[in-house]
Formats: C-alpha cells, structure tokens, sequence
C-alpha cells in the first residue's frame, strides 16, 4: 500500500505577488478548501516568515520550505512530499523548467499559471513521454489565461450536446467587459517573451500558429489568427479588437480539442477578440485597443523605450491593491454554431480582478480539483489541458468557491 504524502499542495513562489493572494484565499476557505494539509516554499526564510506573520493567527502553524527551484535534488525532496505543486513563479520561460522536469520524472502532479505558450510547447516536446510514464499530471495555464476560455468552451460545447445533439465546430469569444490591473510579474514575463520572439525566427514563426500545442501543429492552415484584425462582427452586432491573451487560449483550446478526441469536431474552429460596441464609436475605441498593443510590442522590444518603460510599470512583486482586486470582474461571452447551422450563447463571468484575484481563486480551486478529485487511476500522466483534465467538476467548483458563474443563453445557471 502506497505511504501516503504529507501534503495534498505546495505552494511554490508563495512570498511573491499572486503567491500571497492564492495563501491568503486558501486561509479564508480554511473549512471548505478540503486541503488542511498544505504548505508554502519560496527562496528566503525570512520572507515565508513575513508571509505567514501577515496571514494572521490562523496561518501560524503552516508549514514552511526554503527551496531554490533550480537546484534539481532541493525540488526532488520538495516533490516527495506532497500530491501536487503549485507554481506561481515566473517568468516560467526562466525559472520553471526544473520544477516541470522533477515533476514529470517522480509523478508529481503540478499546475501553475503560465501564459507563455512557447515554454509550454518546450515542456510538451520534452518531458510529457516522462510524465505519462512516472503518472505526473501536468497542468499548464491554470488561472485567467487559460481557465475561463478553456471551460467556457467546454460549457457551451455541452449545453449545444443537450440542445442540438452535435458540438459547435466554430466558436468565438467576446470580452464583453473586463476591469483589473496589471503586476510586474506579469510585465517580465511578457518582456522575456518578446525578447525570446525576437532573437529566434523559429520562436516567432511558432507563436503565430494556434495549433502550436497540437499533436499535429501543422493542423490546419485556414484557421483564424489568433490575434484578429479590427472587424465588424455580426455575430456580436458590432466592431471587435485583438484581444492579447488570445495567443496563449485559442492554442489551448485547441489542444483540449485533440486530447478529448477531436469531441468539437476535426475542423473545428476558435477565436477570441475584445467587444467595442457598434458605430463609429466602437470602431475607433477597437483601433483604440489595436495600436496600444502594438506600441506596446515595439516599446519593449526596443532598449530605451524599454528601461523607460519599466521605470513607471509595475516591478516584479508590485500589483493592484486588494481593494482594486475586489472592485475588478470580467464577462465573456461564446457564441458557438454546429455543422448544421444551430447556434448556441453562453457567458461567463467573474467577481473579481481578473489576473490576481480572480486567477488565485481559480488555480487554488484547480489544484484542489487536482488533489481531491482526480485519483491517478481516473486521469493517467501527461501534459493536460484544465478542459480536459477537470472538466464539469473544476466548474462546479469555481461556480461554487470561486465567484465564476456559467450562464446559458436563456438565462439559466448551472
């Protein structure tokens, strides 16, 4: 009989930014997380004191470990311990290949909140033969990117089943409304990713294929863009732009497709874009989004601009306050069409910032579904997807624990 391990999570990167808020949001479902066993690791001692000083009376007893995540036998014994790790160390690209890599060989299971899908693609080529065969379940993207699009999809794709008998082979998403700020991980992980974009043509040939995390990336070639043009779309009764997380969700929807045996359909079809209203408003306010985003690109691909850039953003560590957190939400919508030509809405929403907030809660819930709801005998070792892997019980749980709701066409909840 297997021993059991003395931790069902580990927090790994717990003093830095999102590592506080997923700590703090577990503490405050002390009753309902289902994981009394857990612990936090990060780099310096006196940094995981501070963090469980601030966590008030209720975190005093919370077990610690000083790990520095690149020293391969300090993982390893990191890893033994525990039935899943928790990453929210990043830029991934950086500092997360070790953590991926003791993981997939002692068949520890690990999520993390990476929205980098040229390091995902890299974990993939390299470790997942390792992982299906040492059971390590590995699950990339597990809070706003890529969660919320990923199961979402696989809502509608359920609710079109119930209705129509057949899945949307074409689906889009529009943000309808999204308030939340910004913290410097978020910004350094974007900037190693532009500066990796720009030293390797390769790199930059990859992140414009959205079947890049595909068993066969070379797919399909008539597939949408991930990030779109400014267009009038009818099917939202007005003008959409680029919406920049569409580069890490559309290749993940997409692989849930192929791991779930192509059940939307072989040719089917995903894409994502910001909703900017009808008009001439809504026209100037998507050209408004476009050229931000390409701005952005250049300023921080170019070294002044760069460094003075990053003078007035967020440094790694800083991010919204927890009062800005609170006042943040988001409301997607996906409107699917089947082969036949029924067509099916769903929206879902969340009650919070979505890149802090609303991700803690969301890869809390994600690695607890991973802990407690996904023996190794109902889900074998490899490189999943959250649609995939959790499906209607990490919605379930979101709806339940995390302020997410799903919400049919008619109006109805789940």
């Amino acid at each position: 009989m297997t021993k059991p391990l003395p931790y069902d999570l580990i927090i790994v990167g717990a003093t830095g930014f999102v590592g506080g808020i997923v700590c703090r949001y577990l503490l405050s479902h002390w009753e309902t997380a289902a994981a009394k066993n857990w612990a936090i690791a990060g780099r310096s001692q006196a940094k995981l004191d501070r963090l469980v000083q601030s966590l008030g009376p209720q975190a005093a007893h919370l077990p610690t470990f000083v790990v520095d995540i690149k020293d391969e036998a300090a993982v390893t014994t990191l890893c033994s311990q525990t039935k899943v790790v928790v990453s929210t160390v990043g830029p991934y690209a950086l500092y997360g290949e070790t953590l991926v890599r003791v993981c997939a060989i002692t068949g520890t299971d690990y999520c993390d909140l990476t929205g980098e899908v040229q390091w995902v693609q890299q974990m993939i080529q390299k470790y997942e033969a390792i992982a299906k065969q040492s059971g390590a379940r590995i699950v990339h993207c597990c809070g706003f990117d890529s969660i919320p699009s990923d199961l979402g999809v696989y809502y509608l794709q359920q609710q079109s089943q119930r209705r129509w008998g057949e899945p949307c082979i074409r689906v889009k998403m529009g943000v309808k409304a999204c308030q939340g700020g910004i913290s410097g991980g978020t910004i350094a992980s974007g900037i190693n990713l532009i500066q990796e974009a720009i030293a390797d043509p390769s790199t930059r040939q990859a992140l414009r294929n959205p079947y890049i995390l595909c068993f066969k990336p070379d797919h399909r070639s008539d597939h949408p863009p991930s990030l779109i043009p400014v267009q009038n779309d009818p099917i939202f009764s007005g003008w959409t732009a680029p919406f920049v997380m569409a580069g890490i969700n559309t290749p993940i929807v997409l692989r849930s497709n192929t791991l779930q045996n192509e059940v939307y359909g072989e040719g089917f079809q995903y894409e994502e874009g910001i909703l900017t209203g009808p008009g001439i408003i809504g026209w100037l306010a998507a050209q408004g989004i476009k050229w931000s985003l390409d701005l952005m690109a250049l300023a921080l691909a170019i070294g002044p601009s760069r460094w003075l850039l990053l003078q007035i953003l967020p440094k790694p560590g800083e991010g919204p306050t927890e009062e800005a957190q609170q006042q943040g939400f988001y409301d997607l919508r996906f409107w699917g069409e089947t082969a036949s030509g029924q067509s099916t809405m769903v929206k879902v929403t969340g009650d919070q910032d979505p890149g802090y907030g609303s991700t803690a809660k969301i890869l809390a819930q994600a690695a607890l579904c991973l802990a407690k709801d996904r023996p190794k005998s109902s889900l074998q070792g490899g490189f999943w997807t959250p649609a995939a892997s959790f499906g209607q019980d990490l919605i379930h749980r979101l709806i339940d624990y995390a302020g997410l709701t799903f919400t049919e066409e008619n109006g109805s909840t789940l």
